[in-house]
């Protein structure tokens, strides 16, 4: 039997806005599996990026319960929140949020140094991922030296250093050319083939496609459930496109 990784039940998150009240996320119950792709997709305000915030203890819900790795988040204090997401979850945000005065692999560090990593721990393991997102010969180089696709190869290397039970992604292709985004979600699937759970945010379908299963948002609600038959087929996809070169942020 799978082993569920968050169990999620009547999770609800509302903002009060003077006298008014806004439902951003309303009564959503889903479970999803150690292992799993899953890709939240809807419009802009259906509450896919409140949805996010909740997984990734960035914020708390008005009701409900969130299990994470068989932790109950509405339990914890915020010590044991920030712990929790230093060392179970690793974020990949659609604008990078690199240092830029520090190098890709300095980048990489900083999450083993809140995590305590001991030094002579943290260059080996920074540079072994590095090097598994295929950029361990850009290690000394800083933001504004690479590439955008680059860029976000270096923050998925910085997600996965902590081997966190779970990464989050948010819009991570919204900044780059399509190539360059196909890459990238390419990299996202053999990172799942090799175990990581993933669950990545978009507005966009043709994106949702490379996951295995898709959660559609609508009005704080959970509108669709499908699991993805065929996923879409890399190696196909970049025959198909043009070889361009990737903008910067």
């Amino acid at each position: 039997m799978a082993n569920l990784l968050l169990e999620i039940e009547n999770l609800t998150k509302d903002y009060r806005l003077g006298s008014q009240v806004v439902h951003a996320v309303r009564d959503v119950s889903v479970n999803i599996e150690q292992g799993e792709f899953v890709a939240v997709v809807g419009p802009s305000g259906s509450g896919k990026s409140t949805f996010m915030n909740l997984l990734g203890c960035l914020d708390t819900p008005t009701a409900g319960h969130y299990i994470l790795d068989g932790d109950d988040i509405s339990s914890l204090t915020p010590d044991h929140l920030a712990h929790t997401r230093n060392q179970k979850i690793g974020f990949v945000f659609q604008t990078f949020n690199l240092l830029p005065r520090a190098t890709a692999l300095e980048n990489v560090e900083l999450s083993l140094r809140y995590g305590r990593t001991p030094r002579r721990d943290r260059r080996a393991k920074a540079e072994a991922v590095l090097a598994a997102v295929g950029l361990i010969d850009r290690a000394h180089h800083r933001p504004s030296q690479l590439s955008g696709g680059q860029q976000q190869r270096v923050s998925i290397a910085r997600a996965i250093v902590n081997d966190p039970a779970l990464i989050l992604a948010d819009e991570p292709t919204g900044a780059l050319d399509t190539r360059t985004g196909v890459e990238i979600m390419s990299l996202f699937q053999q990172l799942n083939l090799d175990g990581i759970t993933i669950v990545l945010v978009t507005h966009e379908l043709e994106i949702a496609r490379f996951a295995r299963r898709i959660l559609r948002f609508r009005d704080g609600r959970v509108m669709g459930d499908e699991m993805v038959e065929s996923p879409t087929d890399i190696e196909k996809l970049l025959a198909e496109l043009p070889v361009e070169e990737d903008r910067t942020s």
